[in-house]
């Protein structure tokens, strides 16, 4: 009895190069800052095409690994997790705009990560960070409303994820609030939403402030499903 077919997967030439040079990277021949050889020197190199060697350089520039300039050879990035998922926004924006359930997910994925991150702020918080805290807040009362205040209310947020000490939290968070940014309304014409959101960021501080872990993920959790059915409720939001 013969066994069935398994196809074996090929991989196209540019995408062999490609592998390649990330190889070489990560073992440290190509340093971030540096300059990769021109794309004659890779051709002879690896011996290939003009297009496999092109198409090679696009889907790492495309990965965030590295940058092409007219007339120059590649440059090496600093890996950077910010810039790297940053090149999801634009597919993202398509997964949100294809399905509201899709949006749901995020923003529900987006409530999940911040109660956990708050309850590791309330853990590791110090005077400093409640400082930094307070200030977003004062920050959002100066503002009044419109885009200053969302901006304020966004830097509010990514302190919290600041305090889990974990860096890639707040590249995370930063990144989902981006992707849910053309679905936010950027001036609510609800009256008292300013106030009512102010407060309850004040709520969130008061948690965090007394070593509260379980008040504050309370607090983020209240928050977040309340802003979500009130721009449902007033149909300004998505």
């Amino acid at each position: 009895m013969t066994d069935a077919a398994e196809p074996i997967a090929r991989i196209r030439l540019h995408q062999q190069v490609a592998e390649r040079l990330i190889e070489l990277i990560q073992r440290g021949d190509f340093p971030p800052g540096s300059q990769l050889p021109s794309e004659h020197e890779l051709m002879q190199r690896f011996g290939v095409g003009r297009v496999a060697v092109r198409e090679a350089l696009q889907l790492l520039e495309g990965l965030g690994a590295i940058a092409t300039s007219h007339g120059e050879r590649a440059r090496v990035l600093e890996p950077s997790a910010a810039r790297i998922l940053g090149r999801f926004g634009a597919g993202m924006a398509h997964l949100l705009r294809s399905s509201p359930e899709n949006l749901e997910h995020l923003k529900a994925a987006r409530l999940e990560l911040e109660t956990a991150l708050v309850r590791k702020a309330a853990e590791r918080a110090q005077t400093q960070d409640v400082a930094r805290l307070e200030a977003a807040i004062g920050a959002m009362r100066d503002a009044g409303s419109g885009l200053a205040f969302l901006r304020a209310d966004m830097q509010f947020h990514r302190e919290i994820a600041a305090l889990s000490g974990n860096p890639l939290y707040p590249v995370l968070l930063e990144a989902i609030l981006d992707w849910l940014s053309e679905f936010h309304i950027v001036q609510v014409h609800v009256s008292g939403l300013e106030a009512l959101t102010v407060a309850e960021h004040e709520a969130i501080v008061r948690a965090v402030k007394r070593a509260d872990p379980d008040a504050a993920a309370e607090a983020v959790r209240i928050h977040l499903t309340r802003a979500n059915e009130l721009y449902r409720l007033h149909g300004r939001g998505k």
